[in-house]
This record gives C-alpha cells, sequence and structure tokens, in this order.
C-alpha cells in the first residue's frame, strides 16, 4: 500500500550549470523554456527528479534530453528553497556543475527546451527563476 499524506510536499528538481571555455571566453549552457513558467525565457537545463532516480541520475537524463550534452562530470553545487522561487509551487533545486571539453559540445534542444546554446558569461541573456544566483555560485567554485 502507498503511503499518503494529509499535507502538501515540495517538487524536487535538478538544474545544471554547465561551462566551456572557448578561445579566450568562458561560456555558459543555457534552454529557452518552451513551456510556462517562463516560456521563452532562458533558463538553465533541468527538470523533476522522477520517483526510481536518484538526483544524479536525474541531472544527466535532463541534460541529454534538453541539450544533447553526453559525458559532462557534474559536481554537486548547492539546494535552493526560497519559498516563492517557482510560481507553479513549493520547489526544492538541487544544482550540479560542471566543465565540458570543446571537442563533442554541439548541442540540440530537445524535450521541453525550445532551444539550447552556449552564451558567453559576460553577456548571459536575463535568467528564469533564480538562475542567475546559480550561474554566479558556479563561476565562483571555478578557475575558468
Amino acid at each position: 500500500m502507498p503511503f499518503t499524506y494529509d499535507y502538501p510536499r515540495p517538487m524536487v528538481t535538478v538544474d545544471a550549470v554547465v561551462f566551456r571555455k572557448n578561445g579566450t571566453s568562458n561560456e555558459v549552457l543555457l534552454i529557452k523554456r518552451g513551456h510556462y513558467p517562463y516560456e521563452g525565457m532562458w533558463a538553465l537545463p533541468g527538470g523533476f527528479v522522477d520517483m526510481e532516480e536518484t538526483l544524479e541520475e536525474a541531472i544527466v537524463r535532463e541534460l541529454e534530453e534538453e541539450t544533447g550534452l553526453k559525458n559532462v562530470e557534474l559536481w554537486q553545487l548547492n539546494a535552493y528553497s526560497e519559498i516563492h522561487r517557482d510560481p507553479r509551487g513549493r520547489n526544492i533545486s538541487i544544482t550540479f556543475y560542471g566543465i565540458a571539453d570543446l571537442i563533442d559540445t554541439t548541442v540540440t534542444s530537445g524535450d521541453d527546451a525550445a532551444d539550447a546554446r552556449w552564451f558567453n558569461v559576460d553577456q548571459m541573456p536575463e535568467l528564469a527563476f533564480d538562475h542567475k544566483k546559480v550561474v554566479e555560485l558556479a563561476l565562483s567554485k571555478l578557475s575558468l
């Protein structure tokens, strides 16, 4: 018998901050959101954790589904739990970061991403959710 509870539970998501060095510039991978909320805005690749997967499995799956990118070593960065960070409801996001090799970093949008592109970290568009804060923390952890 499955457990049921009378109190609400938060959604759990994962987000990936993936960087690459391209000549003298540092770039970050972003997706254009194809659905509510923030449809049409740029964001980090990520999504909901399925019931039968770990956080690490979820972020690898989401990164591949939304961008086609594989084989990037990712490290857990932080958890974000501000109460109103997602207009869909209570959401806790566990973020990961990593550096992709310049070779094999061609990306194509898929799943619920309308587009996927690399952006110079100094010329990023406005980001959905609290993703600017996430990128800034990841940049502070790396020496690019």
